[in-house]
């Protein structure tokens, strides 16, 4: 996911899938701790995605 993609869609619509990667987020580090995880690179990019969304966010309402 790019922040290009990110910055044209509404706020709504940020929300919710801010929503939706934080509990993905969750769910992966649950994951972890119970050694079912394959890759544990998809933590990083999953946070690397909530921090875009936050900043696609922040652009919206400054």
């Amino acid at each position: 996911m790019k922040f290009t993609e990110l910055k044209d869609q509404e706020v709504a619509a940020l929300q919710k899938l801010l929503k939706e990667k934080k509990s993905l987020l969750f769910e992966l580090r649950l994951k972890l701790k119970t050694m079912q995880l394959s890759n544990p690179n998809e933590i990083k990019a999953v946070r690397k995605d909530i921090a875009r969304i936050n900043t696609a966010l922040a652009a919206k309402e400054g």
